[in-house]
């Protein structure tokens, strides 16, 4: 006999599962007992969000399946925040939620068990690929597995599975797995067409992009083209290269590079609203999309359906090498533009970025965060994981206690999003996980208070009476210290936090301005 916690398990370690974050519940049990018999690392947390959010920062990490494991109901409704930030981000993450028993459940009627919900599954499926709950223990080995292959498959994105917590124990039937199709190269014709008619492209390259691994084709296809390189968040650090933009499309200076190219190649983007100011960036004379999926934002002269790296690589091979036009010294003039911005506009930010440049770097939703997200320079591939996919307050710190299992971790957080996980902070410390949390205090919501102070307004809900976050680390028996702003002493402390072996704190007193790539700040405004 094979039960359904221990196929669960055996079907994880076939897709290369080497880690799960999960909460414990009375149903889910078997799958803890089917955990500690094998080689699998399971990490306890405090919270079922902070499960989704440490699959996720893993995932963003590592390239990997990021495994969230929950209890029925409350516990499931716990991991939705954090499902759609993988939604919405196409992280390849998989929560697995048990069920109420199946023999307890009758067909539309709600009847008040334990944990029960009238349709657990139809809380997901707004913010997931697919879903299911199963109806047999003889069929938890397939839908496991399909579960698994398609929240790997582009474009990548969370997948629920559903199990009555009966069928954990019940004996499972075999599984096969499902054959994975090889990568398709559609025809090239119409796209080397459209590039040979330009003369100034631009390449701009996404999520997409990044989780396929395309930062050398793309490289190389920009040294043929003699084109420049924007990365989206999501693609930050795709490729450390001469013709990388460093900065923000919303600085006036990099926008240009889209306002003056006669083409664009699209590589893994959707051009979602955050990157295009709402979509005021004009749509361009002429638009190549290399994508899995079809891009509806700008409509595009030709697409190239197919995966990032393995189309780039084939498109880039039919073209000749055009002669250097400058393109790597404009972008080196733009890049150190964006820097002396940086410092012009916020001159405490500096010491923030030079910081914490060469590190691994998860941002939550705040104003140092967005300043990261913009300013900072990402010289490696899935060096930096920043929630401007749904938008979560509260991600850094979770998503951060995933992402280190890749590596040290600096996890930059607000003194208001900290507190929606830091109970986790017990995490952290059980675990002994490699994460340093920057923790930047400025008394309240501070994106939310400048919005406030710009519209004319007395602030209002936005000020925070907050804990003593050093004694509250040391609490949980974390290194921990506090600093004012960005100077001497908040880099020997990051220095010193990074060599170490386990969690600490670094709690930063400082007020920063919000970037131009927040969007009180955008510099495109919608024409009246």
């Amino acid at each position: 006999m094979v039960t359904g916690a221990v196929r669960l398990v055996e079907v994880l370690r076939a897709h290369g599962v080497e880690v799960v974050f999960g909460l414990p519940g009375v149903h889910n049990l078997p799958i803890w007992e089917a955990l500690r018999a094998s080689p699998v690392r399971l990490i306890g947390v405090r919270h079922e969000q902070t499960a989704g959010y440490a699959a996720d920062g893993y995932a963003r990490a590592t390239g990997r399946l990021g495994v969230a494991l929950v209890t029925t109901g409350p516990g499931a409704a716990n991991c939705l925040g954090a499902t759609g930030e993988a939604m919405a981000s196409g992280s390849p993450v998989l929560v697995i939620a048990t069920d109420i028993p199946s023999p307890l459940r009758r067909p539309g009627e709600y009847r008040g068990a334990l944990h029960e919900t009238r349709d657990q599954r139809a809380m997901f499926l707004p913010v997931v690929k697919g879903g299911w709950t199963l109806r047999g223990p003889h069929d938890l080995g397939t839908y496991a597995d399909h579960a698994a292959l398609l929240a790997t498959t582009a474009p990548h994105g969370p997948v629920y599975l559903g199990i009555p917590t009966d069928h954990l124990t019940a004996d499972t039937g075999p599984w096969h797995r499902i054959p994975t199709a090889p990568p398709v190269v559609p025809a090239l014709d119409a796209a080397r067409a459209l590039i040979e008619q330009s003369t100034r492209p631009l390449i701009w390259a996404g999520g997409g992009a990044q989780r396929a691994q395309a930062g050398p084709s793309i490289a190389d296809l920009a040294e043929r083209l003699d084109a420049p390189i924007v990365t989206t968040y999501a693609a930050r650090g795709l490729v450390d290269h001469p013709h990388v933009v460093h900065g923000p499309v919303h600085l006036p200076e990099i926008g240009a590079l889209w306002d003056e190219a006669d083409l664009v190649i699209g590589i893994g983007s959707d051009f979602d609203g955050m990157m295009t100011q709402n979509w005021l960036q004009p749509p361009p004379p002429r638009l190549l999309s290399i994508n899995v999926d079809t891009v509806r934002n700008y409509p595009p002269d030709v697409t190239l359906r197919g995966d990032a790296r393995v189309v780039t690589e084939a498109l880039a091979r039919t073209l000749d090498p055009r002669p250097a036009n400058g393109t790597a010294e404009r972008v080196a003039e733009l890049n150190a533009e964006a820097r002396r911005a940086a410092e012009a506009d916020e001159p405490q930010v500096t010491g923030l970025l030079d910081a914490l440049e060469g590190h691994r770097v998860v941002a939550d939703m705040c104003v140092a965060g967005y300043w990261i997200g913009g300013f900072h320079r990402v010289t490696a591939p899935r060096h930096l994981a920043y929630p401007v996919g749904w938008g979560t307050l509260g991600f850094g710190f979770p998503a951060a206690l995933g992402a280190a299992l890749a590596g040290r971790t600096v996890a930059v957080c607000g003194d208001g999003g900290f507190l929606f996980a830091c109970g986790d902070l017990a995490t952290a410390a059980q675990e002994q996980l490699p994460v340093t949390v920057v923790l930047v205090d400025d008394g309240g919501y501070g994106m939310l208070r400048y919005d406030q102070v710009q519209a004319g307004h007395p602030t209002h809900g936005v000020d925070l009476h907050t804990p003593d976050f050093a004694a509250l680390a040391r609490s949980f028996g974390i290194e921990s210290s506090t600093v004012d702003g960005f100077g001497d002493d908040f880099r020997r402390t990051l220095d010193k936090y990074t060599q170490a072996e386990g969690p600490n704190v670094l709690v930063v007193k400082a007020e920063l301005k919000p970037p131009v790539n927040t969007s009180p700040r955008w510099y495109r405004k919608v024409r009246t």
